[in-house]
């Protein structure tokens, strides 16, 4: 006799977990986000920037402009983040419902679908204005609110959505593999859902789903970064944008920042799969969220 099929969660649990989850992990890793950016910005300029890597990066601005500094463009993206991640994991578990087959079953190739819708509402929705503000805040050296003023005033409400094609084409590349991966970990470490998730093999199933996405989108961020420059009116379009670089620099362009890429993604993305994970098992003790 077949099993019965897989009782469909609260949609609202997963979402909620999420939001707070997201809040967790970018306050987390901010600083190795903004030197990510900053080499991914002016990689391209060669011996432009100061330093070449993450550690002598953050070392750079804690002597040069102070700790604080590396903060700078965290508040668009903390503001984003919860909803961001909220959305991201509510969506995937509704997808992933839809898509379950009559075991409740799922396929590597089904979770990649799920993530992949997932990652493009949220980066629709959310991800490409707040990234757009953050990239300019970085590369400017501005607080939130100088520069989403200078935006306005110099390229309208539409420049908040600049790169927008590009954002959606990474977060949905980026959710899609991580999700993937993650649920394909977490289906053979605890046996099918025999065994209970422990937030240590939490924090490592998220950061192995890190590695794997960053290696595999990384191309798409670096065109989403420049395309949400400010040198972004050098490019007619996403695909202009992907054919310059290949042109003018090769594809090695296409990995700048990938070192300290892993070193935010990595870690921070063990953090919010782990902390996830745990929210989730406390919540469901509630009976609004069961």
């Amino acid at each position: 006799m077949p099993p019965p099929p897989t009782k469909k969660k609260n949609p609202w649990t997963p979402m909620a977990a999420g939001c707070i989850a997201g809040g967790i992990e970018a306050t987390a890793v901010w600083p190795m986000e903004f030197i990510k950016t900053q080499l991914q910005l002016q990689s391209k300029v060669k011996g432009q920037l100061p330093y070449n890597g993450m550690l002598s990066g953050l070392s750079y601005y804690v002597r040069t402009t102070g700790f604080l500094s590396l903060y700078n463009g965290l508040a668009p993206t903390l503001v984003g983040s919860m909803p961001k991640a909220g959305i991201r994991f509510g969506l995937n578990a509704l997808i992933k419902d839809n898509l379950r087959d009559k075991d409740g079953k799922l396929t590597p190739g089904k979770n990649f679908v799920a993530g992949l819708g997932a990652g493009v509402s949220e980066a629709l929705i959310i991800v490409a204005p707040v990234e757009t503000v953050k990239t300019r805040c970085i590369e400017l050296n501005m607080p939130f609110v100088g520069g989403f003023r200078h935006i306005l005033k110099t390229e309208g409400l539409s420049g908040v959505y600049q790169g927008a094609a590009a954002t959606a084409m990474k977060q949905g590349s980026n959710q899609g593999l991580r999700f993937m991966w993650f649920n394909e970990y977490k289906r053979i470490v605890t046996d099918g859902g025999e065994k209970t998730l422990s937030p240590l093999m939490g924090l490592f199933g998220g950061m192995s789903a890190g590695c794997f996405s960053t290696l595999g989108n990384n191309p798409f961020d670096v065109v989403k970064t420049r395309m949400q420059g400010t040198q972004a009116s050098n490019y007619s379009s996403t695909l202009d944008c992907f054919k310059q670089i290949m042109a003018k620099e090769g594809v090695g362009a296409f990995y700048a920042g990938i070192v300290p890429r892993l070193g935010r993604v990595v870690p921070g993305q063990g953090i919010i799969f782990m902390s996830f994970e745990t929210i989730v098992s406390q919540l469901e003790k509630f009976s609004i969220f069961q």
